[in-house]
């Protein structure tokens, strides 16, 4: 037993001193353009009777359920479902036995209107004082249309908390979607990090717009109902469609999918922040206004001063167009919001930003262009304080791949391949988080990129020392 130890710890220690030699490097010429082509599935919609849609027995019985984080701490999250008939019953049962329901909670709920199309009752309520770390059961609905459903609390925040995310984007609703849900279930995932673009129900008209958002509700929910997704939005949220007598932006997307924007004293729900176990989680709109002096700007200037990296020093940026992008779809559409705030993000030393948008799959270097200007002046360097960018836009969605990339491959892109899939990020201290893109290869999960993702903070070495000490004092109080 000792010996292995040893050995364990041995091959640990190899492990970080390659990674450290290895981000220390000036990127070159090493990146790496796949030659994969796969024969996916037709880019089209499963059809409305696809057993993945299906509606749950009983009358008037819940629906599209799905949780996110309810507050900033994660200790309370928002449970929210649609019955399709009438109100019915706003309560949600929840306790920590399948058994039992010790505790109650009391929510809203609301409807809305799209072109002809009126939606369900939709619920939203918030389930808090939780404790961390603990599973919870809950139900909703009533009598034998009565539904049940769990979820497991993060652990407290801590440095060392260790978590397993799930990072999908541009998902939709084809078969190519359902491949990569199924696969992220298997991953071991505990909450999604979701890019934005979830329906697409945009690509349709009239009433057909609000049935593809119901029906994408009732496909997402075997993962949604037990575990949060944190929601981002995208371009395909928007919805502006005047020929129909639609012009509220984010209409659909609002009232179906809460976050917990004031929690961190956001103005809007599509900017916000959440602490989870030992992240801090930054989400940014990329279709909301950001320049200098507007709310966002405002906004993400204070929240980037309220990170304690000594509490949760993963920090970790949410948005849905990537900054970085060698892909001839979407090519510098993230330029504006770079010059905006790419300083920011090597200021305090963020650790990744992943974007979708782009239907494939992209991963950086550490990079930075802050010598940015509108008059074309755009000098990418390597950057030890700046983030690693990485584009997961390749969810499944009817739109396809976007499969024809900038050539030569820019010195900044490490790896790049137009394949759907999805990543994780598997944070396992303070100081480094395993992270993976798994591709969707024709039914089996492959795991094809794959690093270690150094803390930005504890990594610096006067914070090493500090922490190399701390580890001596463990040691020796045992």
């Amino acid at each position: 037993m000792l010996g292995n130890s040893k050995l364990e710890c041995l091959f640990l220690r190899i492990a970080l001193a390659l990674c450290i030699l290895i981000s220390c490097l000036s990127f070159g010429n090493a990146g790496i353009t796949s030659t994969f082509i796969r024969s996916e599935w037709p880019s089209i919609d499963m059809p409305l009777d696809n057993d993945v849609f299906a509606i749950p027995k009983g009358h008037n019985a819940p629906q599209q359920v799905h949780i996110t984080q309810g507050d900033y701490e994660g200790k309370a999250v928002i449970v929210s479902w649609v019955t399709p008939d009438d109100p019915g019953h706003n309560t949600v049962h929840y306790g920590t036995s399948d058994e039992s329901y010790e505790f109650t909670a009391e929510g809203t709920v609301t409807n809305y209107t799209f072109y002809k199309y009126k939606s369900g009752y939709i619920h939203h309520c918030h389930v808090g004082d939780l404790k961390y770390n603990t599973k919870y059961y809950y139900k909703i609905g009533s009598g034998d249309s009565a539904r049940k459903f769990w979820f497991q609390t993060p652990p407290k925040i801590d440095p060392d908390a260790s978590y397993k995310f799930g990072i999908i984007g541009d998902l939709g609703q084809t078969f190519n979607s359902l491949s990569t849900l199924q696969h992220y279930m298997k991953s071991g995932g505990q909450t999604v990090l979701f890019l934005g673009d979830l329906s697409y129900a945009d690509r349709y008209q009239f009433n057909d717009v609000g049935l593809r958002w119901d029906s994408w509700g009732r496909f997402a929910e075997k993962s949604a109902a037990y575990q949060p997704w944190i929601w981002s939005a995208g371009n395909h949220e928007i919805e502006y469609m005047p020929y129909m007598g639609e012009v509220e932006p984010f209409k659909s997307y609002i009232h179906r999918y809460l976050t917990p924007y004031l929690a961190s004293k956001s103005s809007s729900p599509l900017w916000y922040a959440i602490r989870r176990a030992s992240a801090h989680i930054i989400v940014l709109s990329a279709y909301s206004t950001f320049v200098k002096y507007t709310p966002q700007w405002h906004w993400l200037r204070e929240e980037l001063g309220r990170v304690d990296r000594e509490k949760t020093p993963w920090l970790i940026v949410l948005m849905h167009v990537p900054i970085y992008n060698s892909n001839e779809a979407h090519f510098q559409e993230g330029e504006s919001m770079q010059s905006v705030f790419e300083s920011w993000f090597v200021k305090y030393r963020v650790d990744v930003v992943f974007a979708g948008h782009v239907h494939a799959y992209e991963r950086s270097y550490r990079i930075s262009s802050i010598h940015y200007n509108v008059s074309g002046d755009h000098h990418t360097i390597a950057d030890k304080s700046a983030p690693v960018y990485i584009t997961v836009g390749d969810g499944g969605n009817q739109e396809g791949l976007a499969g024809r990339f900038k050539d030569p491959q820019p010195e900044y892109s490490a790896f790049r391949e137009a394949s759907y899939g999805h990543s994780t990020l598997e944070i396992k201290n303070r100081t480094h988080a395993f992270y993976h893109w798994n591709r969707n290869d024709d039914g089996k999960k492959v795991a094809t990129d794959e690093f270690i993702l150094h803390n930005q903070y504890w990594g610096r070495n006067h914070r090493r020392r500090k922490l190399k000490k701390h580890i001596q004092m463990v040691i020796d109080e045992a």
